[in-house]
Order: structure tokens, then C-alpha cells, then sequence
């Protein structure tokens, strides 16, 4: 399987990802600079965080016009694999290839940290490697990691079990107190309806190496390589 990794003026994570998909996992992987317009010879592309073209405006909205963007929403559209982490998630709500928006956090500050989240569905691409209401760990660093959306459209991700993660406490419990940044309805990380793209505020590419201090992240970049075994290799 073949991972491409998108990098905007501003991106800072993207390194953090290749040390997982080149690295940990053996993969092939390519850095796509922001001008690309081909990503044909990708199976997953990754739009790491960071603060593109620095966040002027609002975050992920000049990326958007990016003309990488285009071959992104070809690719989801072919049914290809999209990641997006923090920046990235605030890139493809931008974008429209996931619903809602992220704004600035409930107290109006940076927050970086370890946060647990319950694992909401399996049956993902994404997801396949853990349980189901199975609670990680995985490190936030956001300003504006708030997830907002209004409530038909949160009707419609519940209804279309299109919310993957949720911020949680350690034993597993949804509640208000768990929710380090205000996201409506404790939301970590969404899917669009097909499922192969997912968009999350937390850093899984933080937690895959035992050197970190966790490695549940790293069970998601191996649960899309096992869910395509015949590309992985």
C-alpha cells in the first residue's frame, strides 16, 4: 500500500506520520507538496496537522483552494482512503468532504495534552484493529479542536453512525467533564458515509512508537493496511 502525505507551507506533522507509514510500518510513502495536481499512484493519503499557510483567515481555509485539493476529492470520491489529523481535519470540513467545522476551543485555549476516546465503530477501514467502546489514548494539540455542526446535521452523523471517535474518561464515559475542548456530542473524529474518509482531531501518528509512551495510535495505520491486504507490501 502505497501512502502519500500531503505538505502545505505550515505543515508540521507530516515528518510525524512518515515515521509511521515509512518507518514503523515498512510502507511506502511520498510527500506531495501542496502544488501537486496527480496522486494516482496513491492508496492513502494523509493530510497531516501543522498550521497551513498559517492559518490565516481561519484554519485549513486557504488550504482548501490548494491545488492538491482537487485530486484529494477525486481520490475520496473513487472511493480512495483520506486521513486527516487536527489541521487536516479543519482542512476537509473546509473542503466539504467532511460536514460541520472546528472553532476555537470552549475556554479559548491552546491545548496540548493526552486524551482518551472510546472507539465508536469497528467496522471501518480506519478501525478494524480495535474493539468496539474500546478506550486509547492519544495526545491533542489544538486551538481550535471545537467540533461544531448544526443539529440536523448532528441528527444525520448519528443516525449515519458517522461519529468514529469521542472524547471520553479513562474508564470509558461520555461525559461533559471529558471534553477538553466543548466538540458537540463529545466529537473526536468523524467519517463521511462511505467511511474512507475520516477526520480526528487527536494525533494517532503520536502514539505508535513504544519510545512515546503508547502505540494506540498505530493500530488504525494497521487497520487500513490489513483491510487491503492485497495492496500492502
Amino acid at each position: 500500500m502505497k501512502f502519500g502525505i500531503i505538505v502545505f507551507p505550515g505543515s508540521n506533522c507530516d515528518r510525524d506520520v512518515a515515521t509511521v507509514t515509512r518507518g514503523i510500518l515498512d510502507q511506502p510513502t511520498r510527500m506531495v507538496w501542496h502544488q501537486e495536481t496527480d496522486l494516482s499512484d496513491l492508496d492513502v493519503i494523509v493530510i497531516p496537522g501543522g498550521f497551513s499557510y498559517g492559518d490565516y483567515l481561519r484554519c485549513g481555509a486557504l488550504a482548501r483552494f490548494a491545488p492538491v485539493m482537487q485530486a484529494v476529492r477525486e481520490h475520496a470520491n473513487r472511493g480512495g482512503y483520506v486521513l486527516g489529523v487536527c489541521n487536516g481535519f479543519q482542512i476537509l470540513t473546509e473542503a466539504g468532504l467532511l460536514p460541520g467545522a472546528l472553532i476555537r476551543n470552549r475556554d479559548l485555549h491552546f491545548i496540548c495534552d493526552r486524551t482518551a476516546l472510546r472507539v465508536e465503530r469497528t467496522d471501518l477501514a480506519w478501525t478494524r484493529q480495535y474493539s468496539q467502546g474500546e478506550t486509547i489514548t492519544l495526545p491533542i494539540a489544538h486551538g481550535e479542536g471545537c467540533y461544531y455542526a448544526e443539529p440536523d446535521v448532528l441528527a444525520e452523523l448519528e443516525d449515519n453512525r458517522q461519529i468514529v471517535f469521542r472524547y471520553c474518561s479513562a474508564t470509558g464515559e461520555v461525559t461533559a467533564d471529558s471534553n477538553p475542548n466543548g466538540s458537540l456530542a463529545n466529537i473526536a473524529g468523524i467519517c463521511n458515509r462511505t467511511g474512507n474518509v475520516l477526520g480526528m482531531m487527536p494525533h494517532p501518528e503520536r502514539a505508535a512508537d513504544p519510545c512515546l509512551g503508547g502505540t494506540d495510535g498505530v493500530k488504525l495505520f494497521e487497520s487500513v493496511l490489513s483491510a487491503v491486504p492485497a495492496l500492502a507490501g
